[in-house]
Order: structure tokens, then sequence, then C-alpha cells
């Protein structure tokens, strides 16, 4: 696994100096391993022997970020019906496992107040550089208003945050994938973030702290999280929501 260095020259010094006392970064002036970076106003991680891998970044205002926003499906889709958003709009949800936010945003974008949940250092500083490119955008300016950071492990935070309507929940789990986008992402996570060894463990403290239900995003193929057999299952195009009811949506 990766130290968790970032490259200050470039940088904004207020802004640097942020990002390695808020996230416990390395000030490095050479780039070696994967390391993050400033490139054109952003954040961003790269990998100093592998420059084909190109930089990864948060960015909810992308042109894919945007065209999910506007037809992804609304409250069709498989995750808004699994976390109950389409019986409820104003939902609070904890993301547990956040990554680098796409499911959050597409939560957001449903109606839902998303605290997303980071424990890895580099992954954490790249969402608050997102989510703070989303507040300064006009068009993504009120969906970050739905979406707070919170750089913890997800199993303190399950303990530690206040309740909440909806946990979700997405381990890592190895990709069966083809794209070159996964390969290129999944190889990064797994070789900064490391997996998931604590994923069942989750399961327990995330229904404690859920009002009403605990979702776990799996590929089709997993199996279920802790041994627990869920109450239903939601089916998306690539995967599906295993759903954990402690009551009724209201």
């Amino acid at each position: 696994m990766s130290l968790p260095a970032i490259l200050i020259s470039d940088m904004p010094a207020d802004y640097a100096a942020l990002l390695v006392t808020q996230f416990g970064l390395a000030p490095i002036t050479a780039a070696s391993d994967w390391y993050l970076c400033w490139a054109t106003d952003q954040l961003v991680l790269r990998h100093a022997d592998l420059p084909k891998q190109g930089d990864i970044l948060v960015d909810f205002a992308s042109g894919a970020a945007s065209y999910r926003r506007q037809f992804g499906g609304g409250k069709d889709e498989a995750i808004a019906k699994a976390c109950g958003l389409n019986k409820k709009r104003d939902l609070q949800i904890v993301d547990a496992t956040a990554g680098l936010g796409r499911d959050a945003l597409v939560l957001a974008s449903l109606g839902a107040r998303v605290t997303l949940v980071e424990r890895n250092p580099m992954v954490a500083a790249l969402l608050h550089d997102g989510l703070r490119r989303a507040t300064e955008a006009p068009l993504t300016a009120e969906l970050a208003k739905r979406m707070q950071l919170c750089f913890s492990p997800a199993l303190v935070a399950l303990t530690e945050l206040p309740a909440a309507d909806v946990v979700y929940l997405d381990p890592m789990f190895p990709p069966r994938e083809k794209s070159a986008l996964v390969k290129k992402e999944m190889r990064a996570f797994h070789d900064v973030v490391g997996s998931d060894q604590d994923a069942d463990a989750l399961l327990a403290p995330a229904l404690a702290l859920a009002k009403y239900r605990v979702v776990v995003k799996r590929p089709g193929y997993a199996d279920v999280l802790a041994q627990q057999a869920p109450q239903l299952q939601v089916k998306g195009k690539n995967n599906r929501f295993d759903v954990y009811i402690n009551q009724a949506i209201k």
C-alpha cells in the first residue's frame, strides 16, 4: 500500500498545508509510486512510473457525472429503489465506503443528504477537492450542499455518527469487468487503498445506525455480506443491492 504522499510543488501553499494537516498527507518534492499532485487547478492521483495510467480525480461536474444526473433513470434506478428514494426523497444516507463518490453523487442528485465516509487519506483528499470544485460551480453548488465528507474508518464512523435513515455499503471487491476505466481505477484502488478486509464487520454497526435500512452493493457473483441473507434484493445492470430492513420507510 502506498504512503499518502502529496507533491506540493505548483500547489497553492495554503491549500497544500490544509490538505497535509486535514488528511495526514506526507509532503514530497519528487514523484514516486502513487502520489497526489496539482493539475489544472484540481487535485489528482498519479503513478510516477505509469504515464499511461492517466490521472484519477473526483469530478462531480464532469460530463459523465452530468449525464448520469440528468439521464440516469431517476427514482426508477436500482440504487434509488434499494435505498428507498422512490418512496421518500429527503433521506439522510451514510455512504460508509465512499470511494470516488460516484454513488453518493447519484444519491444526492435524487434528493438525499449524504455523508461520505472515507478512511484512506489520499482518496479522502480527492473527495474533499471534488466537493470544493462542485461547491464553486453553479451547476453543482446546490448538489454539493447535500454532501459532506467524513474522514474516518467506516467502523469508527458507524459508531460515532448520528443516526441515519439509510446506511449504504459498497466494500471493495475484485471486479470482473474488462474495461480500461475499471482496470485503471481498480489498480489504483487496490494499490492505494487495499482490500476491505473488515467488510463483514460493517454490517452489524450499520444496522445499529440505520433507522430504516442498510443497503449493500455487490457484484452479481459475490456472496452476501457476513453470510447474512437480506430481506430484499434489487438487481441492477451490473450489480445487485442487498437490502437489510429495520423498518418500513414512512
